[in-house]
């Protein structure tokens, strides 16, 4: 008479796994997230794309250091196979460390934004997170208020601009 040994697979589901991600992200601490990733993830920001484990840990423990209060909360979660997306809401002050080469403003921070995150073999692999830095950058004071006077004076500069680029090329051609 034969056994048969049932193998139980322990990998974890990778919405939950995103979840429990998404948990261990408010408590603001880079190196709690370190057994999340794979060895060799590939992370892409809008601000740059890190690769490795050491570099996305380095950019979490920067963001955490420039927005003490840094919170994220996951608004809609779907998953498909190894693809888990994300809609999220980050919110936090920016009083802290420098971020990005920009020093701290003391703005409040209110972002949305989406991740798209591929797991295997119960590690994150790949992100691809996408987030409004046009807001990002108002927020911060960076760029002026949306309809503002200097808003609609940077605009008017700017179509000044494309139309004598466009009459320089008319003459030239």
């Amino acid at each position: 008479m034969s056994t048969t040994t049932a193998v139980v697979d322990t990998t974890p589901d990778p919405v939950e796994l995103i979840r429990e991600v998404f948990e261990k992200l408010n408590q603001r601490n880079a190196d709690a997230l370190y057994e999340y990733w794979a060895q060799d993830i590939v992370d892409q920001f809008p601000t740059g794309t890190c690769r490795g484990r050491d570099e996305v840990r380095n950019y979490f423990a920067s963001l955490f250091a420039a927005v003490p209060d840094f919170h994220i909360s996951a608004v809609k979660i779907a998953g498909a196979g190894d693809t888990v997306l994300v809609r999220w809401h980050a919110s936090g002050t920016f009083t802290g460390a420098p971020w990005m080469g920009i020093e701290p403003t003391g703005s409040r921070l209110e972002l949305d934004g989406n991740d798209c995150f591929t797991v295997r073999h119960g590690k994150i692999a790949e992100n691809f997170v996408v987030f409004d830095q046009l807001s990002f950058a108002r927020q911060i004071g960076m760029l002026p208020s949306d309809g503002s006077l200097m808003d609609r004076m940077m605009l008017n500069s700017f179509n000044l601009r494309t139309r004598l680029r466009r009459r320089l090329r008319r003459r030239g051609a």
